[in-house]
Formats: C-alpha cells, sequence, structure tokens
C-alpha cells in the first residue's frame, strides 16, 4: 500500500480475496505486531517469570496470550469499518475536553510517554548483547549505536521494510528457541507433561503478583500494541481497500471481505508469538529455576544465554547472541515504527499538525524518529536495568489496558454496527475485557 493508505477514496477500493491462500498474500500487519511482541516482552519478562516461579504461573502466559487477541481484533475490525486511526476513534469516546484533546487522547499520551523506560530497557538489553559479542566496545557506546540504527532505518517511515524485517526476524529466533525447546528434553532440564499441568493449575505465590502482573501486561498483545495493529491495518491497506462508508451491499460486502483477512492475520499472529512466549517461559522454568538464576541488571543476557547453551551446548552461545540481538532489536524498530505514527496521530488530534496531509505526517514521523531513539537511551543510562524497565512498562500497560477495554466495549456497542459478530466472538470479547479490567485494578491495588 502507498502513502496515502490514510485517504480512504473510490480510488483505493480493492475487492477482497475469497480463498484461504489468496488470503495469505495480504497478511503483514501481525508479522509487525509478532516482532514488537517476541521481544521484551517474551525474551526478558517472560523468561524471568520462568525462572522466579518454576512451572506454576505458566498459565498467566498462556491467557495473556489468548485472551487479549480479542480485543485486539475489535479494533483492528473498528478501523476496516469506519476508516478511523487509533486516536481519532479514541477522541470520540464519551467525556470531557482536557484543552485541545480529549481526556482519551491525553490519557493515552501521558501514560505512553511513562514507557519510555520500557523502551530504553529494551534498547539497553540489545546494546548488552552487542557488548557480549565484542565486548572491546563500551555497552554505552553500543546503546547510541543501536539508538542511531533503528532510527536511520525508521526515518524513512515506510511500511513494507517494517513489515519484511520484522517476519525475517521474528521468523528466524522463533526457529531457534523452539529448537532449543526440543533439545532440552536431552539434558538434565527436561521438561514432563507433569511439570505443564502444574502449570495450569491456576495457583500463584503472592510473592509473585507484582511479576505475573508485569508479565500480563506485556507478554502477548499488549495494550500500546493493540493501538499498534490499526496503524499496521491502516498502512497494509484494509480500510483502503475497502472503501468509504456508505452501507451498500457491495461495501459490506469489501468491509466483510478484508475483515475476514485481518481475522486470519490476528490468528496467525497469536499462533507465532503464543508458541514462541510459551517456549520461553518453560525455558526460563525447567533451566533458570532449576539453577536458581533469575535475568538481573547487566548479567540479563549472560543469564538467558545459558537456556540456549544448556540445551544446544555452549557452541551455540554466539548463535543466541545474535539471534537475541535480532529479536530485541525487532521490538525496538516496531515499536518505534508504531510510535512514530501514533504520537503524529496524536499531535493532529490536539491540533497540532494536519495528520491527513501526506507530507506533514511523513516530517513529523522522520523528526520524531530521532527524537524517541534519543529519549530512550537517556533513560537507560539513567536506570541500566533492562529487567526493572522492561517490566515496569508492563505494569504501565495493565493500566493501559483499561481504557483499551473501555474503548473496545464503546466500539461494539456504542458505535453503529452494520456487520453483526457471532455469539462466540461476543463471549470470547467479553472473557478478554473482563480477564483485563480484573489484572489491571487487582495490579492498582496492588500497586497503590
Amino acid at each position: 500500500m502507498s502513502d496515502n493508505s490514510y485517504l480512504i477514496s473510490a480510488a483505493t477500493i480493492k475487492e477482497p480475496p475469497t480463498t484461504f491462500f489468496q488470503r495469505l498474500k495480504f497478511l503483514g500487519p501481525g508479522f509487525i505486531l509478532s516482532a514488537s511482541i517476541v521481544g521484551s516482552g517474551e525474551l526478558i519478562a517472560t523468561t524471568t517469570l520462568g525462572a522466579s516461579a518454576g512451572f506454576t504461573a505458566f498459565w498467566i502466559i498462556i491467557a495473556s496470550c489468548l485472551i487479549k487477541v480479542a480485543v485486539q481484533v475489535e479494533f483492528g475490525k473498528h478501523t476496516i469499518l469506519t476508516g478511523e486511526t487509533a486516536m481519532q476513534a479514541l477522541k470520540l469516546l464519551p467525556g470531557t475536553k482536557s484543552g485541545k484533546g480529549k481526556w482519551s487522547v491525553v490519557t493515552i499520551l501521558g501514560l505512553m510517554s511513562l514507557k519510555v523506560f520500557q523502551i530504553g530497557g529494551m534498547m539497553g538489553g540489545s546494546a548488552l548483547v552487542l557488548s557480549m559479542l565484542f565486548p572491546s566496545v563500551a555497552t554505552m557506546i553500543w546503546v547510541i549505536f543501536v539508538a542511531l540504527l533503528v532510527a536511520s532505518i525508521i526515518f524513512k517511515g515506510y511500511y513494507l521494510p517494517v513489515e519484511k524485517a520484522s517476519l525475517v526476524m521474528t521468523v528466524l529466533f522463533t526457529c531457534l528457541t523452539i529448537a532449543c525447546l526440543i533439545f532440552l528434553s536431552d539434558t538434565q532440564y527436561s521438561i514432563s507433561m507433569a511439570d505443564i499441568w502444574r502449570g495450569l493449575q491456576f495457583d500463584l505465590s503472592p510473592a509473585l503478583v507484582g511479576v505475573a502482573i508485569g508479565a500480563f501486561g506485556i507478554t502477548g498483545v499488549a495494550s500500546d500494541e493493540i493501538l499498534a495493529y490499526t496503524y499496521w491495518c491502516r498502512e497494509k491497506g484494509y480500510a483502503a481497500y475497502t472503501g468509504p462508508r456508505d452501507d451498500s451491499d457491495a461495501w459490506l460486502r469489501r468491509a466483510e471481505g478484508w475483515i475476514k483477512v485481518m481475522y486470519l492475520d490476528a490468528t496467525v499472529a497469536m499462533i507465532i508469538y503464543t508458541s514462541v512466549t510459551a517456549a520461553f517461559y518453560l525455558l526460563g522454568a525447567a533451566v533458570l529455576n532449576h539453577s536458581g538464576n533469575v535475568p538481573e541488571g547487566l548479567k540479563m543476557v549472560e543469564t538467558i544465554a545459558t537456556i540456549y547453551t544448556e540445551s544446544l551446548g555452549p557452541g551455540f552461545k554466539t548463535i543466541f547472541l545474535v539471534g537475541a540481538f535480532f529479536v530485541l532489536f525487532s521490538s525496538v524498530f516496531a515499536t518505534l515504527a508504531f510510535w512514530t505514527r501514533m504520537y503524529a496521530d496524536i499531535f493532529g488530534q490536539l491540533g497540532w499538525i494536519d495528520f491527513f496531509d501526506m507530507a506533514a505526517r511523513k516530517k513529523t514521523i522522520a523528526m520524531l524518529a530521532w527524537v524517541f531513539p534519543t529519549a530512550w537511551a537517556l533513560a537507560y543510562f539513567f536506570v541500566e536495568s533492562p529487567v526493572l524497565m522492561i517490566l515496569s512498562g508492563g505494569i504501565v500497560g495493565s493500566v493501559l489496558l483499561l481504557l483499551v477495554a473501555f474503548a473496545a466495549i464503546h466500539f461494539k456497542y456504542k458505535r453503529e454496527q452494520p456487520i453483526t459478530s457471532g455469539m462466540l466472538y461476543n463471549i470470547t470479547l467479553w472473557i478478554s475485557i473482563v480477564a483485563i479490567v480484573a489484572v489491571a485494578i487487582y495490579g492498582l491495588i496492588k500497586l497503590l
């Protein structure tokens, strides 16, 4: 899709594919989402929870991956039906204005700004990996290098390179992780069905609640990734291909067709990130918990590396480090691609720019492509604790999920729905919403 994917007209209409294999050609937003997910949340937060809790919290990870996808799909569906960006849609939520912006948009701006430490931790994790590969260069230098590298890649603001690079980086490290889990069966850390069953018993020590909440907020589809999905659906062309809404039979047919493509895209992404998340957790529970090593501080990468060396042998440490860099970098990469678009959209809703003017949007995205990596690098220099920084972002994300859940309810029941949903979809959506709200409220109570 071109840079004009945010403009919807009769000229952008395209008939949707009708067969499974034809739909596969139009997948893509979920690949970017997977690249963002299969990084900080999975490699760091999930293995940390596994190392701390053993197998007992496995159910949290599975629930986190499966439950929230229904809200993600509702946001994607709303984007296709209305053609609205995420901030456009949130601005239409009921409530008062705050200055030129709606309370919902200003809240997103505030909460997302708090996540600068989370992304700084992800960037720091990438730099730590590079410092292990090239120890003669200081970690701080590598942080600056990663910041400059990711900024220069996103600077142009195009969709297709983001999608392709995200797919390659995610697939390669996913294959390595699954292989590691398979080969673990030949070591002293082999996992039995009894271990997995124990992890599905809905039992959790009070001491692990904080880590579990952070993991729920950051693993699977987090709040910011749900918002991000709407931009990738727009830039892939789903909304533009559907065309301007006129509720005609032709429009309804196209809308249903592109929503089916989006469902498939979200499902494939869910299978990818659930598989690798489960693998990360089980590896952390089997290897790190068994040996009493919990990833923390500047030794985080070294600790996580033992998962792969214990399973595949010490010769795979370098391969792991290369893979770990790409998967952590892919998260930073996909996050920067999203943040530049979201903040440009927020600036548009606040009246600072015209988001739908392609030149203004591209100029803003290009500027923010340098601003955010600088802020993330400074955040890491200030804290220098990737695990703490990333889990703190997960807790903020859990709070942000409250707003996301409220928006999903409003989209479904207060905005006109030209295409009705089935009972199974409605039940799944409400299970997702109730779980999100319950975890967010419980987390707030614990924090206060």
